[in-house]
């Protein structure tokens, strides 16, 4: 990923590199390219308070907006930022494509390829498909949410505004209360405020609570008084029930009364 500047715009973007043309986990990035991240999108938003809310960074660049799940809030994210950085994006409509016909990730990764795009966003039901897909494309993959693995950009947006609100993420508690075991945006976070020095409690009904997620480095609890005690960030994570196979909870209104 090339966090690129223009002439025009020296103020607006720092000029600098990652590591990977991809961005498919957040533990591939480590704290500097974290804050890197952040700052950049610090210094971009700026551009939302223009009357015209526009820059040349991406200009000349075709983006694909791949998504395989229902999508209002990531798609429109993605769509809306990439027009602001004046890229060139295409929206493909799974249920409007030769996907409904049997075509496999594999097949539209090949077309979408012999077209040329620079980078690809993929929303996909399957845990690891943009890594998979990362390893037959040349463009740059973003991972807009895999199955129940990760949601990386869901993470460093929740930083972002953790950090606007705080001033920083480093030493804070962070409590994340909700459906732990069906959540990516729960994995992401996880890295993420581990990365920068956040010590993050968890907290859930025992049917929610994945297995051996202490490895993690996380403080693990069923009872939400004790996780909220001093904290300084609670998250709430809704129930996953289009990912729920039976039924993890006694009933929504039982939920709601414990865990809010």
């Amino acid at each position: 990923v090339t966090v690129l500047n223009d002439a025009n715009e020296t103020s607006i973007m720092p000029r600098t590199t990652l590591r990977s043309h991809h961005l498919l986990s957040i533990g591939d990035l480590d704290s500097d390219e974290i804050n890197l991240i952040l700052d950049t999108a610090e210094a971009m938003k700026e551009i939302g308070s223009r009357t015209i809310k526009k820059v040349p960074a991406l200009r000349g660049k075709t983006i694909v907006n791949l998504f395989y799940e229902p999508s209002t809030r990531t798609r429109t994210s993605f769509e809306i930022a990439e027009k602001r950085l004046s890229a060139d994006s295409l929206n493909i409509a799974v249920t409007g494509s030769s996907v409904v016909k049997g075509e496999t990730l594999f097949d539209t990764a090949r077309n979408l390829e012999a077209m040329a795009p620079d980078i690809i966003v993929l929303r996909h039901e399957a845990s690891g498909a943009p890594h998979q897909l990362a390893g037959i494309c040349r463009a740059g993959v973003i991972n807009a949410g895999d199955g129940m693995h990760e949601h990386p950009t869901q993470a460093l947006l929740d930083g972002f505004t953790i950090r606007a609100h705080k001033g920083r993420i480093d030493g804070l508690k962070v409590v994340i209360v909700g459906d732990l075991l069906h959540s990516r945006v729960l994995r992401s976070n996880i890295l993420l405020l581990r990365e920068l020095g956040a010590d993050v409690w968890v907290c859930g009904p025992p049917t929610l609570m994945p297995q051996g997620i202490e490895r993690f480095g996380v403080h693990a609890t069923t009872k939400l008084d004790e996780a909220t005690e001093g904290a300084d960030v609670i998250m709430m994570l809704r129930l996953q029930r289009e990912r729920m196979q039976g039924h993890f909870v006694p009933s929504l209104r039982e939920y709601f009364a414990v865990y809010g």
